[in-house]
């Protein structure tokens, strides 16, 4: 497969990529120099559970682990007692150090059915994070404007109906952006609402003196009510590890609306074969023959 095909591979179903030329710039780099990509994805360990719309993302890092890269995955037992403001309209509750643990512990538990763990390096953001010094904090929030920060539409928003924004979720990006620095990533991973993190991260390296990583979001998957994204927050999640009858009672619960969206981000499909399913849905064929596929 030459380069481009697999840029094209890896192009599919994603949302938004920046950019990419640098992309196969450095695709190209890592073939010429033998060595793997470091495709860094955060995880905020709020929940015990991995669900479909989290194993959107998983499933394309796992593609970049079948081209023979390195999947980083950044716990977030520091950043995860900030609480993450993104899509919020309001502040979200902050984890303790016993919530994050017994909640890593069972992502690890399911995160393989998907990752390959050959290729999957595990870290823990608190490694550099506590370290920091208040001059180190100072000297990182020196290189990004609380202009670039208010921007973003949860926080302008929450300023438009008079909410607070709390100092602890404004450094909540920059601690989320400098992880990238200290894993020196080529590439981040995430869901189409985090992308101003994401862009955050991409800045700073290049203010550390680092090349900058290409990001690649992902679209974000509704729930099991066809509205909200899924989330274990608004309880609309599929768990990929609950008991059978739980998981086919929830698939079953989907609007039919929702069944080619599911088959586009949820599955391995093919475009040729959703396009099947949609002419089959148009036909009249019962919902409930098609969720069971």
């Amino acid at each position: 497969m030459t380069l481009k095909e697999t840029l094209a591979r890896l192009k599919e179903r994603t949302e938004t990529i920046v950019s990419e030329s640098e992309l196969l710039a450095k695709l190209e780099k890592a073939q010429n120099e033998k060595r793997p990509l470091k495709v860094k994805l955060g995880i905020d360990a709020s929940g015990p559970d991995i669900h479909l719309g989290f194993a959107v993302v998983l499933r394309k890092l796992r593609q970049f682990q079948d081209f023979g890269h390195t999947a980083v995955l950044i716990v977030g037992d520091f950043t995860g007692k900030i609480g993450d403001p993104s899509g919020r309209s309001k502040t979200r509750p902050q984890l303790t150090d016993a919530q994050i643990k017994n909640n890593v512990l069972r992502y690890k538990e399911q995160i393989f059915k998907i990752l390959d763990p050959t290729k999957t390096e595990f870290r823990f953001n608190s490694e550099w994070s506590d370290a920091l010094t208040s001059r180190d904090l100072i000297n990182i929030a020196s290189k990004y404007t609380v202009a670039r920060i208010i921007e973003r539409e949860d926080f302008s928003q929450r300023l438009k109906q008079g909410l607070p924004i709390y100092m602890h979720e404004i450094l909540y990006p920059l601690f989320q952006g400098y992880d990238s620095v200290a894993v020196k990533a080529d590439i981040e991973l995430g869901g189409a609402d985090q992308y101003w993190n994401l862009l955050v991260g991409r800045e700073l390296q290049r203010e550390f003196g680092q090349e900058p990583q290409v990001i690649i979001t992902m679209p974000l998957l509704e729930g099991t009510d066809g509205k909200l994204k899924m989330s274990k927050s608004y309880n609309n999640y599929i768990g990929i590890a609950e008991p059978p009858k739980e998981i086919y009672g929830k698939t079953m619960s989907i609007p039919d609306t929702m069944i080619v969206r599911y088959f586009q981000l949820a599955t391995n499909y093919s475009d040729a074969e959703i396009k099947a399913i949609e002419k089959r849905l148009a036909a009249g064929e019962n919902p409930k023959h098609l969720k069971t596929l």
